[in-house]
Formats: C-alpha cells, sequence, structure tokens
C-alpha cells in the first residue's frame, strides 16, 4: 500500500481528541512509508492531518478543488497538490490514485466521500479497502444508519462488513495492511 486517501473535517470539531487522533494517524501513516491523499487544505482537521504526515517525514498529495483552493487556503507546504475544477474531478482523482481511503471525524463532505466510496465499491467499480478511524464512536450513528439500511434490504451487509473499523491509529492501520495482503 502506497497512498492512502483520507477524507476528514475541514473544521476542528467539537472534541480536542479529534485534532489528536487526526495527528496520530498522519504520524503513523509517515512512519509506514504511505503516502497521503487528502483535500488539500491547510485549515480544520485536514490542515492537522497535513502538517502531522509532514513533521515525521511522509509525502502529501493535495487534491482542492479551484473554488476552495481561496477558502480552504491550500496548504504551501505540501510535495504535490492538484488545483482541479470541482468536486466530481477531486473525488475521481482521488479514487484513481489512492490504495485504500479512511475517514476521520468530518462533516457533510466527509460523509459525502466515504459514502461515494462504499457505492462505488459496492457497484465494483473500486476494489480498495476503505477503513473508518472511529475516534469517540463519531461513526457508530452513521453506522447504525447503514445498518438500518440493509436490515430494510437497501444496502448489502457484506458491504458493510467489509469497511474496516477502529478507535485508534495503530489497529487501523495494522487491519487496513492486513485486508490489502489477502
Amino acid at each position: 500500500m502506497k497512498k492512502i486517501c483520507v477524507f476528514c473535517g475541514s473544521r476542528l470539531g467539537s472534541s480536542v481528541r479529534y485534532r489528536e487522533a487526526t495527528r496520530e494517524f498522519g504520524a503513523a501513516l509517515a512512519h509506514a512509508g504511505i503516502g497521503l491523499v487528502y483535500g488539500g487544505g491547510r485549515v480544520g482537521l485536514m490542515g492537522e492531518l497535513a502538517d502531522a504526515v509532514l513533521s515525521a517525514g511522509g509525502y502529501v498529495t493535495g487534491i482542492i478543488p479551484s473554488f476552495l483552493a481561496t477558502s480552504e487556503i491550500t496548504h504551501p507546504d505540501l510535495q504535490t497538490c492538484h488545483t482541479v475544477t470541482d468536486l466530481f474531478e477531486r473525488k475521481s482523482m482521488m479514487l484513481e490514485i489512492a490504495d485504500a481511503f479512511v475517514a476521520l471525524p468530518g462533516g457533510i463532505g466527509t460523509l459525502d466521500e466515504l459514502l461515494e466510496v462504499v457505492a462505488w465499491r459496492q457497484l465494483r467499480q473500486i476494489d480498495k479497502p476503505i477503513g473508518l478511524l472511529d475516534v469517540d464512536n463519531f461513526f457508530t450513528p452513521w453506522l447504525a444508519a447503514l445498518r438500518h439500511s440493509a436490515d430494510h434490504g437497501f444496502a448489502d451487509t457484506r458491504e458493510l462488513e467489509r469497511l474496516v473499523v477502529a478507535s485508534d491509529s495503530a489497529t487501523l492501520l495494522a487491519r487496513l495492511l492486513a485486508v490489502e495482503t489477502r
């Protein structure tokens, strides 16, 4: 596994644990020699993540739509940064270049990106690991909503079972690497 795409908030959120876990995951990626692919901003958890990877000597690729380049303020220290036309092009490039996907706490954009990769995998358009860093049970309600959909026959339970969920960075990364080697 060479590159993991991480979806996370452009805000810091209400708990200091989100920031701490984000920085831990960024450092873990760098120490494992895995490059980060992310949204390209320097604000919120996105900025914390990029800073953590860079501080630990890792490689960061940002992909930011031109209309967000100003409001999210493109991170100035990335080794590679692609400015794209819109969110669709951003997600398309992320899908293409990442070997796996991870969601950290975030808002509507994070959940949109996460659900899209889950849908693409269920439709067999990609076959890459998808993980959730479930900091303080952040994703528990989201997972419950997906299970509710599956219980009513609208989602494939096998796809939900394939999600790699962990509450700490080391466990999540180890499980993602184990999925890749199967």
